[in-house]
């Protein structure tokens, strides 16, 4: 039927090249230093200098509510791969599964919060509000669990294809990538506690007791609660048509995410936890059955495609103003986090470790903490919330740090992976 408008047809059009993009460039990009994030944003920012993306609604301020939603979407299709991709099982109650996960625990427990610390430091220093640079700080700091696929594990190993010992640096930046949230989003709710002044006494142990255990508590248990309820009934019911797993159901994955996001924000828990945890839980369930690499392939091509359309409209959005309020603040807050506060913070939290990481592996570990869509929905949801926080010059500094992000490190993955993986390890990185 024809008649629609421009912007809508223009849309349709803008999907349908990322679609064609997302099958076609994973393989043709295979064994170059180039990734797909930076094509599309590359390709975003030609289009853009064109008169094609004047119908696209590119102003952050003015779209904040979409660009929060669709964010968020994202990076929970994105949490939901990530966890069924990781072979190593975390048992809460066995002291050696929890050692078998140490290098992630540094990472999240000394290098994230000591980011978090620099990058708001170095913001007042230079003249940003505390609220604002505490917000900066929290959405810059976890790696982003959607731009990172270039140096995470590939999938779930199962079958005949299970393997033992997962390839270290692809386990600590893809679990540190699932769990980060869990730390970064409490300081996200203290930038908007300070940011709308809420200061006192009281505030500050509503913030503990609420936003950083109770919040976090809920999130594992609402998780885990729907991971092995759909396990049991995928793998165990008495009744062979819920046994799902049995006809390769795949668009369970889906199912679950969604399942496991709203369960958990409806009790109070942190969503993208519970999405992360849920599919843990799943995981752990008949670990070698070849259904969980089928659910992950789902997860995968939903999450390249939204990806991929993201990136596209950033590049768009780069050359039609979003950089208008950079200023050599916003730079140099971006670049230090990228090429200093990150490795150094990243390499003293793995001091000591008693990890199978070599010294490159390390500083690899510490270098590629990738900042993505994730940083994007923060600052979406904590203008949101406090409208002051979402200014031009916040929505400029994190476009230009995601950007710097998505070029550095999507040129430097390749040929570092390649060096610091065991030689008798084939190459395992899905380019997303």
């Amino acid at each position: 039927m024809p008649g629609g408008s421009a912007t809508a047809d223009l849309v349709y059009l803008v999907a349908g090249g990322s679609l064609l993009l997302a099958i076609v460039l994973p393989a043709l990009l295979d064994r170059w230093a180039v990734s797909a994030p930076m094509v599309l944003v590359a390709v975003g920012i030609v289009v853009g200098l064109t008169p094609l993306p004047d119908g696209l609604p590119l102003e952050p301020s003015s779209n904040r509510s979409v660009i929060e939603h669709v964010t968020e979407v994202v990076v929970i299709v994105a949490l939901m791969g990530v966890g069924l991709a990781l072979d190593r099982p975390l048992n809460l109650l066995r002291w050696s599964s929890w050692r078998s996960w140490g290098t992630t625990w540094r990472v999240l427990g000394i290098a994230m919060p000591v980011c978090i610390a620099a990058v708001a430091l170095l913001g007042t220093t230079l003249g940003v509000t505390l609220g604002a640079a505490l917000l900066l700080g929290a959405a810059l700091a976890p790696t982003d669990p959607v731009l990172a696929s270039d140096v995470q594990v590939a999938g779930p190993q199962t079958g005949e294809h299970e393997v033992d010992e997962p390839d270290e640096v692809r386990f600590t930046l893809t679990s540190e990538a699932g769990l980060n949230d869990a730390l970064a989003f409490p300081f996200v709710y203290l930038a908007i506690f300070v940011a709308s002044a809420q200061t006192g006494a009281g505030d500050w142990l509503h913030w503990l007791g609420w936003y950083v255990i109770a919040k976090v508590a809920i999130g594992i248990a609402a998780g885990y609660a729907v991971g092995w309820v759909l396990a049991k009934v995928a793998f165990r019911s008495a009744s062979r048509s819920l046994r799902v797993a049995e006809r390769g159901e795949a668009l369970t994955s889906l199912a679950a995410l969604v399942t496991a996001y709203g369960l958990t924000e409806i009790v109070g828990g942190y969503g993208f936890l519970g999405v992360f945890v849920c599919a843990m839980t799943f995981r752990s369930a008949e670990r070698s059955h070849d259904y969980h690499a089928a659910m992950h392939e789902v997860t995968e091509r939903l999450e390249r495609l939204l990806t991929l359309l993201l990136l596209l409209v950033l590049g768009i959005a780069l050359s039609r103003g979003l950089l208008e309020a950079l200023d050599w603040r916003g730079v140099l807050i971006g670049l230090a986090l990228l090429l200093v506060i990150r490795p150094l913070a990243g390499a003293v939290s793995l001091i000591g470790s008693t990890s199978s990481l070599t010294t490159p592996q390390r500083w690899a570990v510490a270098f590629f903490g990738v900042r993505g869509i994730g940083s994007v929905y923060y600052l979406a949801y904590a203008a949101g919330e406090v409208p002051s926080l979402g200014s031009d010059w916040m929505w400029s500094t994190i476009g230009f740090t995601v950007t710097a992000s998505v070029f550095l490190h999507g040129t430097l993955a390749t040929p570092i992976m390649r060096r610091v993986e065991p030689p008798d390890r084939a190459p395992d990185a899905v380019v997303g």
